[in-house]
């Protein structure tokens, strides 16, 4: 058998690729059903090489989940828009990378140690999209909109990842904004003002 060439590639490359090989090896199996021989495969080095950049399983598991949380990050925050959070941003950056997108919302949001990666992300969205809805939404029921707003965004994105047409991003983001507008509009209502 011959034994497997690996090309040589500067220290940041082969972390950079290495993050990507596992980000795709975790989506699949999770942090428990995921061994660094799979990580490597899925890379097309051999595990010592792994280690070389990261230390444990775990180490990686985090930098993966940071990387991805980093990423989603920057679309959290919009002051233009009226709900506090660019939902074409965060859908493009989902789309970028649907496994990172998928693993930080369904894998690592279920497993306690893991699990601050999606939830400061969550509550950096919620504060964003509760300061949005400060002129709009009466403020009795602000924090639960907001949550509310942020939960669709993270569900529908991935729905949309699994089911909807990358061609029709805009069209689905479009819609979305008018359909929370109107639920805005219709939780404005719903609150009668104190007396």
């Amino acid at each position: 058998m011959t034994p497997q060439v690996q090309k040589l590639l500067p220290r940041a490359e082969r972390r950079a690729s290495i993050l990507a090989g596992a980000t795709r090896a975790f989506a699949w199996g999770g942090f428990t059903g995921t061994s660094m021989q799979d990580i490597a495969s899925e890379c097309g080095v051999t595990p010592p090489i792994v280690y070389r950049h990261f230390e444990s399983k775990e180490g990686l598991y985090r930098a993966v989940l940071q990387a991805v949380a980093d990423e989603l990050a920057g679309s959290l925050s919009d002051a233009g828009s009226p709900f506090g959070m660019d939902f074409a941003g965060f859908l493009a950056a989902a789309r970028r990378d649907p496994q990172g997108f998928e693993l930080l919302w369904r894998h690592a949001a279920r497993e306690p140690q893991f699990s601050s990666y999606a939830e400061d992300l969550r509550q950096q969205a919620v504060e964003a999209v509760a300061g949005a809805l400060g002129r709009d939404v009466p403020a009795r029921q602000r924090m639960w909109a907001a949550h509310a707003v942020v939960g669709f965004a993270v569900e529908g994105a991935l729905n949309w990842l699994r089911f909807g047409d990358a061609e029709a991003d805009d069209r689905i983001v479009e819609a979305t904004t008018e359909a929370l507008r109107a639920g805005i509009r219709a939780w404005a209502r719903s609150t009668p003002p104190r007396s």
